[in-house]
């Protein structure tokens, strides 16, 4: 696995290239897919960028809007094989978006064949281009309160939505904050081996909040509290061979307070310490 910046998750607003300057000086390994700049300059452009800074490709955020109106799922659609083909030019093997736990409109079994209708063709376009795609579920009790409908929110209803999808490249985006609230389990963990994971998100929890009352966009960088047990998570991501991108997600109050500079070394510093405490190795550019 290596360590991944993305400037989006952390608030930070630069340029790709400057994104890129700024994520080799703190030490990152690589970079989260910037679309936009891809898209308007290319993948020769995109490419010597990352081999200037000694970067990898990150993840892409899946350019799918999975539950919009139809005309602008099918719009989203026609456009995703010319956003793969960029992609994959750069070295982009992996795609990655949530699923909301609930729904307001439709039962469970009606919003499981929903969500496998609209991903088949999106993981059949993606795999056409050597891209995996990862699904997120949402661990947090507090996200489905006051919704008619539950739905998926653990690890093991995500990998029966994945199975139900008609292609192989279909796994979890992993983020050990979802898993801690969804219950935390080692047993959910073990049951997991490389081929179930496309993608990886860390970070950890507030101090002194009970496990059914976190609040989604309370967190903190990983280690942080200790809270969230981030160590297990990611000795066992380490033993079964997950060779991906890890990234932080922390949506911090107080990472938004800092400069890029400094919220890239923070974030930098977080990732290493949990990696060292796991005794987890990254790997170099390849």
């Amino acid at each position: 696995m290596y360590t991944s910046f993305g400037p989006g998750a952390l608030g930070i607003e630069l340029s790709f290239p400057d994104a890129a300057a700024l994520a080799a000086d703190a030490g990152f390994e690589g970079i989260q897919v910037d679309a936009a700049f891809l898209d308007a300059h290319g993948p020769d452009v995109y490419r010597a960028v990352l081999e200037e800074y000694d970067l990898r490709s990150g993840s892409l955020s899946l350019p799918v809007d999975l539950t919009g109106d139809r005309d602008s799922y099918e719009a989203d659609l026609d456009a995703l094989p010319g956003i793969a083909r960029l992609a994959a030019a750069v070295g982009c093997a992996r795609t990655s978006t949530y699923i909301m736990s609930f729904s307001d409109d439709r039962p469970f079994e009606e919003n499981f064949a929903f969500h496998r209708d609209r991903l088949d063709p999106v993981a059949e376009t993606l795999d056409e281009y050597g891209i995996d795609l990862g699904l997120e579920f949402l661990g947090p009790r507090t996200l489905r309160e006051g919704h008619e409908y539950e739905f998926i929110a653990d690890s093991e209803g995500m990998l029966e939505l994945c199975a139900a999808v008609g292609t192989d490249n279909v796994g979890l985006l992993l983020d050990c904050w979802h898993w801690h609230t969804a219950g935390g389990s080692v047993e959910a963990l073990e049951a997991l081996d490389a081929g179930d994971v496309v993608d990886v998100h860390v970070n950890d929890a507030p101090a002194g909040v009970a496990r059914e009352d976190h609040v989604d966009d309370e967190r903190a960088t990983p280690g942080a509290t200790g809270v969230i047990d981030v160590e297990t998570f990611l000795g066992h991501l380490d033993a079964v061979g997950y060779d991906g991108p890890v990234m932080v997600e922390p949506f911090s109050d107080e990472l938004d307070a800092m400069d890029p500079e400094a919220t890239a070394r923070k974030t930098i510093a977080s990732l290493e310490r949990v990696f060292e405490r796991a005794g987890v190795s990254t790997d170099p550019v390849p």
